[in-house]
């Protein structure tokens, strides 16, 4: 099973045309979305790629193969442009004997879900990069934004493949790092 992971597109499409021409060549079964879909949110700059309704017809040419969640720019009025649910503000997975708990990361709290060791809460919102195994608790990933990343970190997403989750930079399609779910 291969899963694209992606998060806070914030309606940029040249972004997200980015991501999905690189994403294409590696043949995702499903996209994972982690929220911040369409709209950028009133705190945010208007990105340069901005086109909502372009990433919303870009998105439900993928229809079938999304899986999302809600962020908190995300609004039944996104859903309107969407022909894929995307406003639950959490969904469940299971893949390779991992249960993958998918939310956007700005409205449940970690320590209230039943996680374990074994499992991979996939969270997006804060736009940085973030993997954290410590075996106290579930393993973490944040595969950063695909749109406005902050503190000086490059725009990017996720690949899961094999155990393995890999963080790709938007821009050049580089490998930034590699992570085992089972070492």
């Amino acid at each position: 099973m291969r899963l694209a992971l992606l998060s806070d597109i914030h309606g940029d499409l040249v972004a997200l045309d980015h991501a999905l021409l690189q994403l294409a060549a590696w043949q995702p079964d499903y996209y994972l979305l982690l929220g911040d879909l369409l709209n950028h949110g009133p705190r945010n700059p208007v990105p340069a790629g901005y086109d909502p309704q372009g990433v919303a017809a870009r998105l439900n040419g993928l229809r079938q193969q999304i899986i999302a969640v809600r962020g908190n720019c995300d609004s039944e009025v996104d859903q309107m442009l969407l022909q894929f649910p995307a406003l639950a503000s959490h969904n469940q997975l299971l893949v390779d004997g991992h249960r993958f708990f998918m939310t956007h990361g700005h409205c449940l709290a970690e320590e209230s879900l039943p996680l374990t060791a074994r499992d991979l809460l996939l969270t997006g919102h804060t736009h940085k990069l973030h993997w954290q195994k410590d075996g106290h608790g579930p393993m973490r990933f944040n595969p950063g934004s695909l749109a406005m990343p902050r503190e000086g970190q490059p725009a990017s997403y996720g690949r899961y493949e094999a155990d393995c989750l890999t963080l790709v930079e938007r821009e050049s399609g580089a490998v930034l790092a590699q992570y085992s779910l089972t070492d």
